[in-house]
C-alpha cells in the first residue's frame, strides 16, 4: 500500500467526512464484527426515485473499518439503491487502495459494505449474515 493511501486511512479516521445519525431516515442498520469489536451503524435518506440524497455512518471501530465506512458514504451518494446493491468486496479495497488484505482486516474493510447492504435489501439483523459470504 502507498503512503498516499495510509494517509487517506488516517485522516478519514481521525476526521470522517460522514460520521453521524440522521433522524429521520428512511434506511438504517447496525452491525459488528465480534472478531475484533467494530461496530458500525448506517442511516439514509432516501428520494421517491430510489436515489440516496443523504447518508451517515456511526460506531467506533479500527482504521479501516471507520475509513471504509466514511469513503463508501461518500461513494454511494447520489447513487440508486440497486447501483448500491451491486458494490462488492473489489469496490471496497479499491476505495481503501488495497489490491488484498488479510482475513482479519479484510472483515474489517468489509463490514461497512455489509451494514449498507443489509439495510438496502432491508434485512433484519440475523437474517444479515448471507450478506457475509457474498461480500
Amino acid at each position: 500500500m502507498d503512503d498516499l493511501y495510509r494517509e487517506l486511512i488516517i485522516e478519514r479516521y481521525k476526521m470522517p467526512h460522514h460520521r453521524g445519525i440522521l433522524e429521520p431516515h428512511d434506511i438504517s442498520f447496525e452491525d459488528e464484527n465480534p472478531l475484533c469489536g467494530d461496530r458500525i451503524r448506517i442511516d439514509l435518506r432516501v428520494a421517491e426515485d430510489g436515489t440516496i440524497t443523504e447518508a451517515a455512518f456511526s460506531g467506533h471501530g479500527c482504521a479501516i473499518s471507520q475509513a471504509a465506512a466514511d469513503l463508501l458514504i461518500e461513494s454511494i451518494l447520489g447513487k440508486p439503491i440497486e447501483e448500491v446493491k451491486a458494490l462488492g468486496r473489489q469496490d471496497i479495497l479499491d476505495l481503501l487502495g488495497f489490491e488484498e488484505l488479510g482475513p482479519v482486516r479484510i472483515k474489517c474493510a468489509l463490514l461497512p459494505l455489509k451494514v449498507l447492504k443489509a439495510g438496502v435489501y432491508g434485512l433484519r439483523h440475523h437474517d444479515s449474515e448471507i450478506l457475509s459470504e457474498e461480500s
